[in-house]
């Protein structure tokens, strides 16, 4: 855990299928503790193709079936084929000229939204806002305390304590959370 604190968690992410990695994960993480998913990640990975979206679209229900059989994954056929659906989505989104990262990005204009790093919430009003149009695109497993710690996670959101190192240093700028 401190590692990913210390080399990932909060670091702004710009790369679509990262970004996409990383919500479908927050999505399997959903009723479990994230060190669960962690630990499973590179398992993950495996399964789901690299999380190369593209791949993940053309999955069928023998995958599906495969990846219940996983051990060295959170098998739950809901959240795979909710994975599989979101690929799906990523890549219409992409045959639309629809960059998944703009996308995401479009809510704080490209802006990383700081919190106050005293106090530390589970859902925002803008993380509710993300889940509606999410949902409305079709995503699942992205309410808006999912989506809130995925904003936090790729560095949508900062918000690293007061006293961490990490609070200031991938951002400079100090746009008050929305």
């Amino acid at each position: 855990m401190q590692a990913y604190h210390d080399e990932e968690w909060g670091v702004p992410e710009h790369d679509s299928r990262a970004l996409w990695e990383m919500l479908m994960l927050e999505g399997f993480q959903a009723g479990l503790a994230w060190i669960t998913v962690l630990r499973k990640r590179e398992a993950f990975r495996e399964a789901f193709a690299g999380f190369d979206p593209v791949k993940v679209a053309r999955f069928t229900e023998s995958d599906v079936l495969r990846l219940l059989d996983n051990p060295g994954i959170i098998r739950s056929r809901a959240k795979i084929e909710a994975t599989i659906k979101g690929a799906r989505i990523f890549c219409d989104m992409a045959d639309r000229a629809e960059d998944f990262s703009a996308f995401c990005w479009s809510f704080t204009d490209g802006q990383v939204l700081h919190g106050d790093g005293r106090t530390f919430v589970a859902s925002s009003p803008l993380s509710a806002r993300i889940s509606t149009e999410m949902k409305r695109r079709g995503f699942k497993f992205v309410g808006p305390t999912i989506v809130y710690a995925w904003m936090q996670a790729v560095g949508i959101v900062n918000d690293h304590a007061t006293g961490c190192f990490l609070r200031t240093a991938h951002d400079k700028s100090a746009v008050p959370v929305i």
